[in-house]
């Protein structure tokens, strides 16, 4: 399958995630939640789902609420997307922007006189 058709169908699948994670009446799955990557295997028949949250104590939590709403959100991305098959879900938690920012704190963090520098 072409890459591009795959990128567009991961960006199909990412915003429509986006959106119907709001509709999930799990209590677990609260606060402001974001979606920031969707790696589709190119069968379509199983798709990685990767989560951030604004909260980075809840975010294990708010992943087992997600897993266990699984059916609900496949069906309801089944009935929005026009694919072949619907891709099984799997919800993984994406520590890629607290790694950043932790980086960028030990830059910030650095103290190199300007005479050291040149």
């Amino acid at each position: 399958m072409s890459t591009k058709r795959m990128g567009r169908i991961n960006e199909e699948i990412q915003r429509t995630m986006a959106e119907l994670i709001r509709t999930v009446k799990d209590p677990r799955v609260h606060g402001l939640i974001s979606v920031t990557a969707v790696e589709t295997t190119p069968d379509l028949k199983y798709a990685k789902i990767y989560i951030s949250a604004l909260d980075q104590s809840d975010v294990d939590q708010v992943v087992k609420g997600l897993r266990s709403a699984s059916g609900y959100l496949r069906r309801e991305l089944g009935h929005t997307l026009s694919l072949r098959a619907t891709p099984e879900l799997t919800f993984l938690r994406d520590d890629s922007m607290a790694k950043g920012a932790h980086i960028l704190e030990l830059i910030e963090g650095l103290d190199i006189p300007k005479e050291e520098r040149e």
